[in-house]
């Protein structure tokens, strides 16, 4: 059933071995996960946004991982549409907040150089649907005494076009407590442009797709997301970076921000709080030699 309706309207599914197997491991996922945020089995991991010009830390993105005692990392692609299914998000999606902000402000504290950082932090579209997000979010803040102005949070695209006018409107109260806005995965959501330019963003993440395929068809396709966001005056950060001529390619093309796997992996706290370190240094790491950093963080 949950196959089918995933698929769209007016489809179906015949059951089959492999999906009554899906649909098992789905229902013990479902059971553990409830265990899972009860026994606090969750942590947060750091992927390093690096500028593509420069080879130096701007930011990270806060990645959520489950730790589970027996399966061992359960990948978010599993667990986190259970976590919208069931509801469950609302609980883990404020935990994550909440030790996202906690370690923005730990790191504030030790290193005045963070205060020049962005920490990207993903929102979920069931949590945008809550009245009260930003009114919790901003009392958290005040609680924290925090600088805001480097905190972004993440919204999938097509997360903004499934209803346009309450997106403005949660939108603009994310806007008002100081926060900063991005748009996830642009380039999958078939968004309308006529209303791209309402919406208050701030900058636009290309899909790790388009990147992937850079140098064969895509070319066109990143080249336009960029003019597109640098004529409404947005940042582009390009996900997925994983060889040096992709890096290249989209420095090229006026790409000013990426991710990905040629920089690093995501960090635990230690790999992230050392990286700030670096940076505080002086060092531009990233870009002299990726893989020495990858090294000396492991030692």
């Amino acid at each position: 059933m949950y196959s089918a309706k995933r698929a769209g309207r007016g489809c179906y599914r015949v059951l089959t071995t492999d999906l009554q197997q899906q649909a098992a491991l789905r229902l013990e996922l479902e059971q553990e996960l409830r265990k899972a945020i009860k026994n606090k089995e969750f942590c947060l991991y750091y992927q390093p946004i690096v500028s593509l010009t420069t080879g130096e830390l701007v930011g990270f993105e806060a990645l959520v991982r489950w730790q589970h005692p027996i399966r061992g990392v359960v990948s978010p692609g599993l667990f986190i549409p259970i976590a919208e299914e069931t509801g469950l998000i609302y609980e883990l999606g404020d935990w994550i907040l909440h030790s996202a902000i906690n370690q923005w402000r730990d790191w504030q504290e030790q290193f005045p150089s963070c205060l020049n950082l962005v920490l990207h932090i993903n929102l979920s579209p069931l949590q945008l649907s809550q009245d009260n997000l930003f009114v919790k979010l901003e009392q958290l803040l005040i609680e924290k005494h925090l600088d805001r102005t480097g905190l972004k949070l993440e919204i999938t695209e097509s997360c903004l076009i499934s209803n346009q006018v309450k997106a403005s409107r949660v939108l603009d109260q994310a806007k008002k407590i100081g926060l900063q806005l991005c748009i996830d995965d642009f380039g999958t959501g078939y968004s309308c442009l006529s209303h791209l330019q309402e919406l208050p963003l701030d900058s636009l993440k290309i899909d790790r797709t388009f990147v992937q395929h850079l140098g064969q068809k895509d070319d066109a396709i990143v080249r336009a997301i960029i003019a597109l966001a640098d004529n409404l005056g947005m940042e582009v950060v390009a996900e997925g970076i994983e060889t040096f001529e992709q890096w290249q390619q989209l420095r090229a093309l006026g790409c000013e921000f990426g991710q990905g796997y040629l920089f690093a992996k995501p960090m635990d706290i230690h790999q992230a709080t050392y990286a700030i370190a670096a940076l505080q240094e002086g060092t531009a790491i990233f870009m002299e030699n990726p893989s020495i950093f990858d090294n000396r963080i492991a030692n």
